[in-house]
């Protein structure tokens, strides 16, 4: 089985799959990221559906590379007799879902092997297949998948085989075709023009970033894997492409991350914005309007991509899961849980679009959700990391509230919005002062994880970040550092102490990349740039052979963990560079970033 760090990501701004590097997409949900699968080889075997295309008896490519600024992926394989590249890629969506692969020799000859093996609903169901006027389809209930290529097909043991020889020069096509299953199939374009349709695309929607300096690459790349997993009818933006690879090999940490967290909503608009993305910071904020109007009692701390409230939460019990991490589950029953953190950054999101897009026309939500919070910010939640233990007072979920009460003061004062000052002023007073009487440990030096605990957690590097107290405050400095020390590992950071959180879940967690990235923003803000920056670096040498990060890492094994590739980190990333090169800010004050 492939690690986690072996893969790479295509997509067509609507669904994503995974291509290995040795030469497989093992997975892909059709037609969008939270549909079930038709490739589910990633938490099963061949035999749960995947797509292989790779030189006979290669286990492994030579290289691969996105092409500069796209999601072009270029795979290329050496052998004694010659070598040749496979171009992988998805067209952005029109009416239907298309993977294309590219074979091209480069020299002397190469012989192919292609293995498909096309398994709906999470490879629980094999479709019927047959061959009409020269196209294969795979039919089962709702979908139906077309294979169009110029490359011999035989079809063996509820697969579809293929072997053919490359020569220099020479182009062999496949073209994977998704459509509803009562639809007529159509011709494709001819993959060529697709190739320069999608490449033109990426090109200019790259090049439209105004973040410069060292870490232009980087940055550009991650921005780049953001859009990709955003779903471009509603502007969502999913966690990740991928639901239960483990935190933890052979662990039940295993959860689905294709939904949208409303927490996302500031670290989502902060780099969108930082970079020049006002169409897609935009989107975004019109998708979480949407998403969470409605009562303001009844907010959740996640929603599906075209803001659906239900994802119950179910295992699939077929799938042996990644390398043998059980169970594989579906749906995310955390969007039950209580996590008060949430309507500050919704509220905190929609006062940095406020700043950064200069509109505003959802005043009237954001004022019921701030009445709302006015008594809800008392009682304990489920916290930032959703555990699944009992209730507590989460410090990071109380600053999330005083969040919410500072940028409604904001508003008013700032931006000459009608609202209560006096009585949200006097919320705001309030929640800070319960914080640091509550917040604090016994010493008062250091900020604690949950009110009369002594445990840490990386949270509470955001309360510079969002204003709550200032970098040089010097319980700010402390807990930075505290939490540098107790929770390190390796020099990077775990999210907080898994033996202490009492949720009863099996197996332990690497270091949160998000976390480790954070770290480096603070670092930045206490004044200890040299020592950021070597961190970042160390970070970004974390980062696959495609510049893709995963949820977590693990020092001990070298390998990334968790759900891949993850916006989490990728936010990150982006948003530790901004502070190496134009400083820190508050959430609500975008960064002034000359075009």
């Amino acid at each position: 089985m492939s690690r986690i760090e072996d893969y790479a990501l295509i997509g067509d701004l609507q669904t994503a799959a995974l291509v290995g590097r040795d030469g497989s997409i093992d997975w892909l949900c059709l037609p969008q990221f939270d549909s079930p699968s038709c490739f589910a080889a990633l938490l099963g075997t061949p035999d749960h559906g995947r797509w292989r295309l790779a030189p006979e008896g290669a286990d492994t490519c030579t290289s691969r590379q996105y092409h500069p600024g796209t999601l072009v992926l270029e795979t290329v394989w050496e052998t004694d007799r010659g070598a040749a590249r496979v171009l992988d890629f998805m067209p952005p969506r029109d009416k239907v879902v298309d993977v294309i692969r590219i074979v091209e020799g480069i020299r002397g000859t190469v012989d192919f092997a292609m293995d498909l093996a096309v398994r709906f609903d999470y490879g629980h169901v094999v479709p019927w297949v047959r061959r009409r006027e020269g196209i294969l389809q795979a039919i089962a209930g709702p979908d139906a998948v077309y294979l169009s290529t110029t490359a011999p097909l035989v079809g063996r043991d509820f697969r579809t085989e293929s072997s053919f020889t490359v020569s220099e020069g020479e182009r062999v096509p496949f073209v994977l075709t998704w459509r509803p299953s009562h639809e007529e199939y159509e011709p494709r374009p001819h993959p060529d023009k697709s190739l320069k349709k999608t490449e033109a695309f990426w090109t200019e929607w790259s090049g439209r970033c105004r973040i410069d300096g060292p870490y232009k690459d980087q940055v550009t790349r991650s921005l780049i894997t953001l859009k990709a997993l955003t779903f471009e009818p509603t502007g969502a933006l999913v966690a990740a492409a991928t639901t239960s690879l483990p935190e933890r090999p052979g662990g039940e940490r295993n959860w689905d991350y294709r939904y949208c967290w409303l927490r996302d909503a500031t670290l989502t608009l902060q780099p969108l914005v930082a970079a020049g993305y006002h169409d897609e910071a935009a989107a975004w904020r019109e998708w979480l309007l949407r998403a969470v109007a409605g009562d303001p009692a009844e907010l959740q701390i996640m929603y599906s991509l075209s803001g659906k409230r239900r994802l119950p939460e179910m295992t699939l019990d077929w799938l042996p899961g990644y390398e043998d991490s059980t169970p594989v589950r579906v749906g995310n029953a955390a969007a039950e849980q209580l996590q008060l953190d949430v309507w500050g950054e919704v509220l905190d999101g929609l006062a940095l679009a406020r700043a950064s897009l200069g509109s505003e026309d959802s005043w009237d939500l954001q004022t019921s959700l701030m009445e709302h919070l006015e008594t809800a910010w008392t009682k304990p939640d489920n916290g930032l990391w959703e555990m699944r233990g009992g209730r507590r007072h989460f410090t990071h979920s109380k600053v999330m509230a005083w969040v919410a009460a500072d940028r409604m003061v904001k508003g008013i004062t700032e931006s000459g919005l009608e609202g209560p000052l006096e009585r949200w002023t006097s919320v705001r007073d309030t929640i800070r002062q319960d914080i640091l009487d509550h917040g604090l440990d016994p010493t008062g030096s250091h900020f604690v994880q949950s009110y009369g605990s002594t445990e840490l957690d990386a949270a509470l590097l955001q309360i510079p970040r969002v204003g709550f107290l200032p970098y040089s405050d010097r319980r700010v400095v402390a807990t930075i550092e505290a939490i540098q020390r107790e929770l390190n590992v390796d020099g990077f950071l775990m999210r907080y102490r898994v033996e202490a959180a009492e949720d009863g879940l099996a197996g332990g967690e690497g270091v949160f990349l998000a976390c480790s990235f954070w770290l480096v923003t603070a670092l930045v803000g206490i004044g200890r740039r040299d020592e950021a920056r070597e961190l970042f670096e160390r970070l970004l040498a974390l980062c696959n052979d495609v510049g893709l990060l995963s949820e977590e890492y693990d020092p001990e094994a070298g390998r990334q963990l968790g759900n891949m590739p993850q916006a989490f980190s990728h936010f990150g990333l982006v948003n530790a560079a901004v502070a190496l090169e134009y400083g820190c800010y508050e959430s609500d004050e975008p960064p002034t970033i000359s075009e």
